[in-house]
């Protein structure tokens, strides 16, 4: 399903209580992102958020492309697309010992304008920083009173109990400036690393490797640009014996710029000096002191309490997983609160969203500590800044060792977005321990793969609202064989897919048959059927229709296992 639903009432009930189906906290990237497949849904929300939804740190600025899939889905990624990044600026990542000094390694990726689109996807990532980003999705949800997000409302607490949540926010924005009670089924903590809903619930969140306090330096150098020409990177990695050795990355591709750098006694215009060699006017924006952490939630779930985007998990932003996997905790957990709310939920399907989700999380984490690790225990040789023989020699053999390095992989990991695969009760069981290709499998748990049907037309256009089963005409290039559910591969009496309908029909379950004859798909799904859930996540796969339809519906629904 693409486009977007408008939401339902913002909140039911008097001036002191509100009552709602899900009350979620935090209006960053997932909280918005959640939202907005809250509405798609038709579920009643009240998202709460104690700012004021205006300009932001922009700590986020490349949305990665497992994320622009499902923004394609909501409706939204082509707003993103469009903020304000220029067409034309490069999205190269250059090694440099300063900016405008010695370029050591340069991976080139072209420009928005320019790039080839990937073969695995529709949605190539898109740069929209955080301070773009959110205000845009907050006009999107809506503000209340004509939409569900409350700005400059604080949660103050709240008790969980078997019928649901019942919180208490402090509205700045009221009139009266009294606090409200909000009574609702589920709450949904987006409120971040330090996530006050995650400590209430009492849920541990280690550190899985040593913490390091870094400084981002936002600033600006309007000539900048110009000064760089056509070539100016996206990102000027520094690489310098002076112990700048993180990016410094420009935001707006108009002279707005972060520079990453080690805490210390120097003044901010002093670091940016040393971080750019030209002689250009600059003015510091904002200094902002942080925690590189990496934590993973011990549990996803408190009773009716979720945690999704940093409350559950924080990332190195080495490698830029830590937003998709958040936007993709929303994908997950949306439909299942959904399911449950309309009453056609097995009593198991919530429990199986942090089983699904923690394990993307701690692979997340581990390639990004990985990066991190490349960066921090690279040897810089003081030669580099030499203008001498011997300096040209010290750059050269760091570009070497950066290309054998296998550097790309920082900013070009698809299969960290792409071809990972959850494993659940959910899923009809198949070689449990198999790895999907890119953009190839149909393995359950895997991402139902893109394939173009028309131009601008997806495959992954046909999911979002319900369960989607695949049926690819004989002799169009799917795989037969016998697999999952299906026992030895029979029809379900009646030679079609009739009695699948039924027996998700009895349910509740939502479900629309897709008869495809287009070769490219029929390959890449590799079987002549294929379950495809809300998420766009495969639950099962076979050679002929489920044998046993009704077990098939009860398994993907949380309703057994």
């Amino acid at each position: 399903m693409s486009g977007y639903a408008s939401p339902g009432p913002a909140g039911r009930g008097g001036a002191g209580v509100w009552e709602t189906d899900v009350l979620v906290v935090g209006a960053g990237p997932v909280g918005l992102a959640l939202a907005l497949d809250l509405a798609a849904r038709g579920v009643d929300f009240v998202l709460v958020e104690a700012g004021d939804g205006g300009s932001v740190e922009p700590r986020i600025t490349t949305v990665g492309p497992r994320a622009m899939e499902m923004f394609r889905r909501w409706g939204a990624a082509e707003a993103l697309r469009r903020a304000g990044w220029p067409d034309d600026h490069a999205l190269d990542v250059a090694w440099v010992t300063a900016v405008g000094g010695h370029e050591i390694h340069r991976l080139e990726f072209g420009t928005v304008a320019t790039r080839p689109l990937p073969a695995h996807t529709p949605e190539p990532e898109a740069i929209c920083p955080q301070h773009w980003m959110v205000p845009l999705l907050l006009d999107r949800v809506g503000r209340h009173p004509a939409g569900p997000v409350r700005l400059r409302h604080r949660l103050l607490g709240f008790t969980a109990g078997p019928d649901g949540v019942v919180a208490t926010v402090a509205g700045a924005g009221r009139p009266d400036g009294a606090a409200v009670t909000v009574r609702a089924r589920f709450l949904v903590g987006c409120d971040g690393a330090s996530s006050p809903v995650r400590k209430a619930c009492g849920i541990a969140s280690p550190e899985l490797h040593a913490a390091r306090t870094l400084r981002n330096i936002v600033f600006r150098a309007p000539e900048l640009p110009k000064l760089l020409g056509p070539r100016a990177p996206l990102v000027h990695f520094l690489t310098s014996p002076t112990g700048l050795r993180y990016p410094l990355r420009s935001i707006d591709g108009r002279g707005l710029y972060r520079l990453t750098a080690p805490v210390g006694p120097a003044a901010p215009l002093a670091v940016v000096r040393r971080a750019v060699a030209l002689a250009t006017p600059l003015e510091v924006v904002s200094d902002v002191v942080w925690r590189l952490a990496h934590r993973v939630a011990e549990r996803y779930r408190s009773g009716p309490v979720f945690l999704a985007g940093d409350a559950a998990h924080t990332l190195s932003p080495s490698g830029g997983f830590g937003m998709s996997t958040g936007v993709c905790d929303a994908a997950d957990l949306g439909w299942k609160l959904a399911a449950t709310l309309a009453g056609w939920a097995g009593p198991g399907l919530l429990d199986t969203y942090g089983t699904e989700r923690r394990p993307v999380a701690l692979a997340g984490v581990a390639e990004a500590h990985r990066n991190l690790r490349r960066t921090q225990e690279r040897r810089i040789s003081p030669a580099l800044l030499d203008d001498t023989p011997v300096g040209v020699r010290a750059r050269a053999a760091l570009a070497e060792e950066l290309a054998a390095s296998d550097a790309r992989r920082e900013f070009d990991r698809p299969e960290m977005h792409f071809a990972y695969r959850y494993s659940s009760p959910l899923l009809a069981t198949e070689e449990p321990d198999a790895v999907p290709v890119l953009n190839a499998s149909t393995l359950p748990g895997a991402r139902a793969p893109h394939a173009w049907l028309a131009p601008g037309r997806s495959t992954l256009d046909l999911y979002g609202r319900e369960f989607v089963l695949l049926c690819f005409e004989a002799g169009s290039g799917g795989r037969g064989r016998t697999d999952g559910m299906d026992g030895t591969g029979g029809t379900d009496g009646t030679g079609g897919t009739d009695g699948t309908v039924r027996a998700f029909a009895d349910r509740k379950v939502p479900l629309r048959v897709e008869r495809c004859a287009d070769p490219q798909a029929a390959e890449r799904y590799e079987r002549p059927y294929v379950l495809v859930r809300p998420d766009g996540h495969v639950a099962w796969r076979g050679a002929a229709p489920p044998r046993d339809p009704g077990a098939l519906a009860d398994r993907v629904r949380g309703a057994v296992g």
